[in-house]
């Protein structure tokens, strides 16, 4: 699962990003997700976000993150898209909350056909002044501890 790539069009200043390793913890955590989610009729999931379906959107996470991460951990974040080019593959983007210990992160998981990624809207730490490092440390840490992990 790769992270996803921040484009600078037109030669406009690069807008501000999260480190990519935030996305690479989170893209590395959700690689069971992604491949759960993919099991989806693609037909059927974006008739369900073009319906605006988000219980039934909220209800396929859920049960696609419920082997994997403790409940309530990992949630829909109520928004979902996906592109449908005539000479592509779809791409379906949801986004997605994940909350655990003292860390909470807002992010989108892109799904195609062959390849998933990672965009990161927000992440929040309880505590202030952590440095990268900290923060990097801390979001894997909660990633961890919330997987649950088969006996």
């Amino acid at each position: 699962m790769g992270p996803a790539k921040a484009l600078n069009p037109g030669g406009r200043g690069a807008r501000p990003r999260r480190p990519l390793a935030h996305e690479q913890i989170i893209a590395a955590a959700l690689v069971d997700v992604a491949s759960e989610l993919r099991l989806t009729d693609a037909a059927a999931l974006m008739s369900m976000i073009l319906n605006d379906h988000d219980a039934n959107i909220a209800d396929l996470v859920n049960s696609s993150t419920e082997l994997f991460f403790k409940s309530g951990t990992l949630r829909y974040a109520l928004s979902a898209r996906f592109r449908a080019p005539w000479d592509a593959t779809p791409v379906v983007e949801i986004d997605l909350e994940f909350r655990h210990d003292s860390v909470c992160a807002f992010f989108r998981l892109k799904i195609g056909q062959h390849r998933a990624g990672v965009e990161i809207i927000d992440i929040l730490f309880d505590e202030q002044g952590l440095d990268e490092l900290a923060k990097a440390e801390r979001l894997s840490a909660a990633l961890d501890s919330a997987r649950v992990w088969p006996h």
